[in-house]
């Protein structure tokens, strides 16, 4: 039976493995001829999520099913204000993956936009894994 440090550690890693496949998608998608580049920024959009939950999760910060990255930002900065203030460039990307991902008005997203969702997800990768180093670092607990 795992105890509740190895579940934590569990659901980090679930989170992050998410994280990485969304933005192996969108890397994907990027490199694809294509007239809409949507289903890359929502692919942006929730790997930034995930990240942000992945952070959450390791410091025990609860939060409500959400796709607002906004949200995300604003529990994060309880355990660190720092991390809100360095990502919060990423709060445009929240539309992709809430009202942009169901039929009706929305617009279409070109290649450059893709090209800035895909640079800044890999910018919050960066920042949540930087945070989250010295606690991967020393691997599952026992």
């Amino acid at each position: 039976m795992r105890n509740r440090e190895q579940v934590v550690w569990d659901f980090v890693q679930q989170w992050l493995k998410k994280a990485e496949l969304d933005l192996e998608t969108a890397r994907i998608l990027l490199d694809a001829e294509m007239n809409d580049y949507f289903t890359c920024a929502f692919h942006c959009q929730q790997a930034a999520e995930k990240l942000l939950k992945a952070f959450l999760v390791c410091h025990q910060v609860e939060f409500r099913k959400t796709h607002d990255l906004e949200e995300l930002l604003t529990l994060s900065a309880s355990v660190d204000r720092s991390l809100q203030e360095e990502a919060s460039f990423c709060a445009w990307l929240t539309p992709f993956g809430v009202e942009f991902r169901y039929p009706g008005e929305y617009p279409s997203v070109d290649r450059r936009t893709a090209e800035k969702a895909f640079k800044e997800s890999q910018v919050v990768r960066d920042i949540v894994m930087k945070r989250l180093e010295d606690y991967l670092s020393k691997g599952r607990p026992s």
